[in-house]
């Protein structure tokens, strides 16, 4: 386990999350708002074995599985990555069947917490795609709005978001 919140627990993903992996990786609900294409369970099983079984060092991406504590379900991915500006960057994505009842709020405060006590960064970032309500409302809760760019990579307009050690703490 890498950490806890209330209901979920943060650990290694694993090779049995290929199923739900797959179902959310696929899914062009999930992915269309990030944006993204879908994967074929071909690109979904391929994306998962990079994160499996790596030696994840302090510096590098950190890219975990999120399930729920009350069953052993995996219900999506968190992740400690580097913006283009080498600043700590939190990710989440969701299985669009775990939406909406809090989680992605419940796991952008714990990577937060995780980040500022155990990683002992100083600022995280977090970017997002600004017709992405769902996760725009959750950033706007705990994050200060910075800049606006367009992002080449996924050919949208991004937000960045940041948080300081002070302002959390």
């Amino acid at each position: 386990m890498i950490f806890e919140t209330d209901r979920l627990i943060v650990r290694q993903l694993q090779e049995s999350d290929r199923g739900a992996y797959f179902d959310m990786m696929g899914n062009p609900n999930v992915m269309n708002p990030i944006p993204r294409d879908v994967m074929t369970r071909e690109e979904s099983n391929n994306h998962l074995n990079n994160f499996l079984n790596t030696e994840q060092k302090k510096n590098d991406k950190k890219v975990w599985a999120i399930q729920l504590k009350s069953e052993n379900e995996f219900i999506g991915l968190c992740a400690f990555l580097e913006n283009n500006e080498n600043e700590d960057e939190i990710g989440y994505r969701l299985r669009e069947k775990f939406w909406g009842v809090g989680y992605g709020t419940e796991i952008t405060k714990g990577l937060i917490d995780f980040g500022f006590q155990h990683l002992k960064t100083n600022l995280i970032t977090a970017d997002v795609f600004v017709d992405n309500l769902r996760s725009v409302k959750i950033l706007d809760k705990f994050f200060n709005r910075d800049i606006e760019f367009f992002n080449s990579d996924d050919k949208c307009t991004d937000r960045r978001y940041k948080l300081t050690r002070k302002e959390w703490l």
